[in-house]
């Protein structure tokens, strides 16, 4: 299999660990050990009795139990705890597809949820969002493409990297689309739990049986070095998941999992305390980019904590992002990453701190202003 290099994950390999201020990943703030245990009310004590033992090819029944009752109504037959998300990204591209398949992918698009299936052979069919209306869906458009009878429509709402969502009516004339085709409908949940100015969306699953959903705790809740995420799925279809990964992960660790079903429990509190602090983030970088209108164009996010941000009159986004990691310390993703039709585009998180982003979107400004070719005063 020839798959290609994913280019968020190298640009992140390369940048991610040497930065002050992270204004490109796509997650909230990271929590503390100590915060963890504040909101959900336990003790490291806690995990004195647990015996290393191996965990189960589903999930441990204690975090399995809780993503049941939090997802699938307590039908604990749906549900699988994976690596994060991107192990059930893998496990359900390499198992419902085969060679010639078509697959369609909304776009941009997190790369894995395409290259994959195009590493499998699969003929991608992008659904562009419309740049030309704040990157709004074009469900007419997704309909006359699924005439051809997909294997697999693959989406996620709110969208990474630009936050853009649907409305409930859109989410069930999207459904009803992949119903008509006969495809199998894919939805990344991954910041699904945390929105703005709506309530966030049902899984689709319950609608129509064609349907997977993964999510993570890495988005919304701030425990991406858990690494843990969690797959919906016919029983039949997790059953041959658990196959697959016997050759490669076999289970999450029990220790993580402990974790994970605190969070899960509690998960409410957590994405409360998150969103409250985003949404502050969010106003913080409105404000910056309205008084920039002659370098930022910005549409604000629906939900998650992403932007894809244009940069209009840059030469290079790329060179501006590798400048501002190199000289400055602080990251940004640039939109090459989710496509090469977005080169002058960047992916802005602003679910960090509220020092780094405000400490971080001044030298943004000043890279910008150097690479346009404008004057910058030095202080």
């Amino acid at each position: 299999m020839d798959i290609a290099i994913a280019k968020l994950e190298a640009w992140m390999r390369d940048y991610y660990h040497k930065v002050d201020h992270d204004i490109g990943s796509s997650g909230v703030r990271d929590l503390s050990m100590a915060e963890l245990r504040a909101l959900c009310g336990f003790e490291l004590s806690a995990l004195d009795s647990m015996i290393f033992h191996d965990s189960e090819s589903y999930g441990g029944p204690g975090l399995r139990s809780a993503l049941a009752d939090r997802w699938t109504g307590g039908d604990l037959d749906k549900i699988m705890v994976t690596h994060g998300s991107s192990e059930a990204i893998y496990l359900v591209m390499q198992l419902m597809l085969e060679p010639g398949d078509e697959v369609i992918v909304v776009d941009p698009a997190y790369q894995q949820l395409h290259d994959i299936a195009a590493a499998r052979g699969c003929r991608i069919t992008r659904w562009p969002l419309r740049v030309d209306h704040g990157f709004g869906v074009d469900l007419p458009q997704l309909r006359e493409l699924a005439r051809s009878g997909p294997r697999m429509i693959v989406v996620n709402f709110p969208h990474n990297p630009t936050g853009v969502s649907l409305t409930p009516a859109e989410q069930r004339e999207l459904v009803a689309i992949a119903e008509e085709s006969g495809a199998w409908l894919v939805w990344d949940h991954a910041f699904g739990e945390l929105t703005y100015e709506a309530e966030p969306l049902p899984l689709p699953d319950t609608s129509y049986e064609r349907c997977i959903v993964w999510g993570t705790f890495s988005k919304s809740y701030g425990l991406a070095g858990l690494r843990v995420g969690w797959c919906v799925a016919p029983p039949e279809l997790l059953a041959r998941m658990a196959v697959l990964r016997d050759y490669i992960a076999l289970y999450v660790s029990p220790v993580l999992e402990f974790f994970a079903e605190h969070a899960v429990r509690n998960a409410d509190r957590i994405v409360a305390l998150q969103k409250k602090h985003a949404e502050g983030n969010l106003q913080l970088l409105r404000t910056w980019a309205e008084g920039l209108p002659e370098l930022v164009r910005l549409t604000p996010p629906a939900g998650g904590v992403s932007a894809f941000v244009e940069f209009p009159g840059q030469p290079d986004v790329v060179r501006s992002c590798r400048r501002l990691a190199e000289q400055h310390r602080v990251l940004l993703v640039p939109g090459e990453c989710f496509g090469d039709a977005y080169k002058g585009y960047a992916r802005l998180g602003f679910g960090g701190t509220t020092a780094e982003l405000t400490a971080a979107l001044p030298l943004l400004e000043r890279v910008l202003r150097e690479d346009a070719g404008m004057v910058v005063t030095h202080d």
